[in-house]
């Protein structure tokens, strides 16, 4: 029913998968970690090397992951961690060289590296002069390793449906003749051998690896393609395109197919056979100039592309004899190595993008998001049993390594990290989707079948062909090429036949004469080769007599040259014994030395891990001097405030005393002056004794005006008892009624005052005086 509704809908059904043999080994997915230098301009590092498989995370200075607010340190674990003083080719050792020894044995294999922007992933992968990346060593170990067994250019052929063919020797002359004729103009050799100045010595000579157990008796090919992907869209970057100056064509964009083996490729894309490690290079540089970078706030040269590199490699058995390929299609295997330079995450608010950059990061950023996101469900899958569909195709990534994922091949993915501060979020989000890879399993590849040709025929047919042209070489000696010119001599020296010409059957003269003649030559012939063969014994014996004399002279050379072998090999063993005493130094000296870069490289791991330690505290310290430094300035700030306030209600309350005094003062002093001016008449009775003035902080005050109060003599009213006090004025009666009555007043004054001060609200009851009769 499924079947006929694809029918329905005009849909092509989908083909049943071949059948493979069952494969029930998987490998979870390599990762590796690099951690970057940091530069000059930063001070602060977040990451720590704990062992040769773990890292540590430090929150920096300012980001608190706790809700308390306490600082979280996380450790994440990797297959191997690389720290900053590790080089490419150990890199390459670790990382790289089991997938290319795996593809020289058939077995396919993906790396791709890893990360956020600006954290050495381009570097990782392609290196600069003098430190190759992955990418060039893995081209150089495969050509070291079939360089003797490559076969001749077009005799492995690419079909337009990813598949490979196999031309004899005379088409792919053919072929070659062709292409060599539809070329424009021929460079010079000189011209071909010159290499970019920016890939030139990529890789020392010393450095240099080959795999070992490669299949003599097999030919090879290697194809490399180059593509990027850019905005969600697939570009060939070996495409030959007609440069037009005034109307420049834009690249065509290239789409994924499925092959009958439900691999995915990419349709139309241009696979340029090579023959050397320098050739490889070249074409991939010639593309990698091509490719889409551009100028960011944190990467002055930052891939605006995910780039990937191509390595196809053929492989088919030689025939019977071990001279040629063999003709069938069938027998043909190939594997192929893919290294992925993915771009690497960012926010647009650190890398300052604007118009294009914005676009460009939104697609590598979403790209990114979907490989994590296939990435998590393939482990629920696994660990779960549960079968969610994979979301592949939401991404061009995704859907181009489908094949590793749900197939068979190794896969290794290097993270590479920046320890600066800055990238903390985002290396925190790269260590969550490293840990989670590494659970995901992959099926182990499978070897291929072995011909069932007898081993060594290359060999063999090598040694044939040695030997061949080492008989010819005898065959075509001295004594061979002078035959024809002495029975050329014979030939000439012998005397001319008769006329044989027949003019009468019944002649009896003509054949007789005829037969006369013959026997004759046939006598001279005869004289003239025994003559010859006499000569010849002659040259032999004194060829055989001179050769007895040099094989004398020879065997006295040889006797006193067995007496100098006999006194070299008494000084070679002499040299020999010292050798082995040389060599058992040299080995205890390189097991000291040994011992000592142990001990060197301990050292200096333990040296780095102090210094990000006192970094680290450093750091810390100066963290909670600033915090203390804020909590002094709030607690000094704080104390003068409470300062100034008491400060303020000081000085209001000395005021209020200050006014206090100052009013009983001039009470006291109109008191004494009215008291001593004699004769003064007095004032005119009053119905009022007081009156009532307001005062400074806007209350009321009570002043008596009755002169006569202050005049009271000494007698005091009966029942009423007067206070008496110290500084009271030593003369009679009338001073101690004063001072009595001045004292009344203040304190009415003082308590009007006071009334004022708490508010409308308080009514103040005022004291009368009577007045004695």
């Amino acid at each position: 029913m499924k079947d006929d509704s694809c029918f329905r809908k005009g849909k092509t059904p989908r083909r049943p998968p071949p059948k493979k043999p069952p494969n029930n080994q998987k490998d979870p997915v390599g990762v590796y970690c690099r951690v970057r230098p940091l530069g000059a301009e930063d001070e602060e590092c977040c990451i720590e090397v704990i062992s040769s498989s773990t890292i540590q995370l430090h929150a920096p200075e300012g980001f608190k992951t706790n809700r308390n607010g306490e600082y979280k340190e996380t450790q994440y674990s990797f297959k191997r961690v690389f720290g900053v003083s590790i080089s490419q080719m150990e890199l390459f050792e670790h990382v790289a060289q089991p997938l290319v020894d795996d593809l020289i044995h058939g077995k396919n294999g993906l790396l791709f590296t890893y990360g956020v922007t600006g954290s050495g992933k381009t570097f990782t992968m392609t290196g600069s002069p003098g430190q190759g990346g992955l990418l060039p060593r893995s081209l150089d170990m495969i050509f070291n390793s079939i360089g003797p067994y490559q076969a001749k250019r077009y005799v492995f052929k690419t079909d337009d449906k990813n598949g490979m063919e196999v031309q004899n020797e005379v088409d792919a002359l053919l072929e070659r003749q062709r292409r060599e004729n539809n070329l424009p103009v021929p460079k010079t050799p000189s011209a071909r051998q010159k290499l970019d100045p920016e890939i030139a010595d990529m890789i020392k000579p010393e450095e240099a690896y080959k795999a070992d157990g490669v299949d003599e008796d097999s030919s090879y090919s290697v194809f490399v393609s180059y593509i990027e992907i850019y905005n969600n869209y697939i570009y060939d970057l070996l495409e030959e395109t007609q440069e037009d100056v005034i109307k420049p064509k834009p690249p065509q964009s290239r789409i994924l197919r499925e092959d009958q083996n439900h691999n995915m490729y990419v349709a139309g894309c241009m696979e340029v056979e090579v023959k050397s490690a320098e050739e490889a290079f070249q074409v991939f540089w010639k593309g990698q100039k091509k490719r889409k970078v551009a100028n960011t706030c944190l990467n002055r040269e930052s891939s605006r592309s995910h780039s990937v590199l191509i390595i196809k490699l053929a492989q088919a058995p030689l025939d019977a004899d071990g001279d040629n390929v063999l003709q069938d299609k069938n027998q043909v295997t190939v594997s192929q190595l893919c290294l992925v330079d993915l771009a690497g995450s960012e926010r647009t608010g650190r890398t300052g993008a604007e118009g294009t950059r914005i676009r460009e990061a939104g697609n590598i950023n979403q790209s990114l998001l979907n490989l994590r996101t296939c990435i998590e469900i393939l482990r629920e899958n696994q660990m779960c049993g549960s079968n969610r569909m994979v979301p592949y195709r939401d991404s061009k990534v995704t859907h181009l390594f489908k094949n590793y994922f749900d197939g068979e091949g190794k896969v290794k993915m290097v993270v590479c990290v920046n320890p600066k501060a800055d990238d903390y979020e985002e290396t925190l989000l790269v260590m969550r989707f490293a840990e989670m890879t590494q659970e995901v399993e992959v099926a182990r590849p499978v070897d291929r079948p072995i011909c069932g040709f007898t081993p060594g025929r290359r060999h063999r047919n090598q040694a044939f062909k040695e030997e061949l042209s080492r008989k010819l070489e005898e065959r075509g000696g001295p004594l061979d090429r002078d035959m024809p010119s002495v029975i050329s001599h014979l030939v000439h020296n012998l005397p001319p036949l008769p006329s044989c010409e027949l003019t009468d059957p019944h002649d009896d003269i003509t054949l007789p004469r005829l037969i006369e003649a013959l026997q004759h030559r046939y006598r001279i012939k005869q004289m003239m080769i025994d003559e010859y063969s006499q000569a010849m014994l002659q040259d032999m014996d004194g060829n055989l007599i001179s050769k007895d004399n040099l094989i004398r002279e020879q065997t006295g050379k040889l006797d006193e040259k067995d007496k100098v072998i006999q006194t070299n090999k008494a000084e070679l063993e002499r040299l020999e014994k010292r050798t082995k005493m040389q060599e058992h130094k040299i080995d205890i000296l390189q097991k000291t030395t040994k011992i000592y870069e142990d001990d060197k490289r301990s050292m200096r791991q333990e040296l780095e891990t102090r210094e990000q330690r006192l970094h680290r505290e450093l750091s810390d310290k100066k963290r909670i001097e600033q915090r203390m430094h804020g909590v002094v300035s709030d607690t000094k700030l704080k104390w003068e405030k409470e300062c100034d306030r008491r400060v303020n209600a000081m000085q209001l309350e000395m005021q209020n005393k200050l006014w206090v005094k100052d009013e009983k003062l001039k009470q006291l002093k109109a008191i004494v002056t009215e008291s001593r001016t004699p004769g003064r008449p007095d004032p005119p009775p009053r119905e009022s004794d007081s009156c009532v003035i307001k005062t400074r902080g806007g209350g009321q005050s009570v002043q008596f005006t009755d002169i006569e109060t202050l005049k009271q003599e000494l007698t005091t009213v009966p029942g009423r008892k007067r206070k008496s006090s110290e500084g009271k004025p030593p003369n009679g009666d009338r001073a101690d009624g004063a001072w009595t009555d001045v004292e009344t007043r203040c304190s009415v004054a003082v308590e009007m005052r006071a009334g004022s001060n708490m508010g409308p609200g308080y009514e103040h009851h005022g004291i009368t005086k009577r007045r004695k009769p």
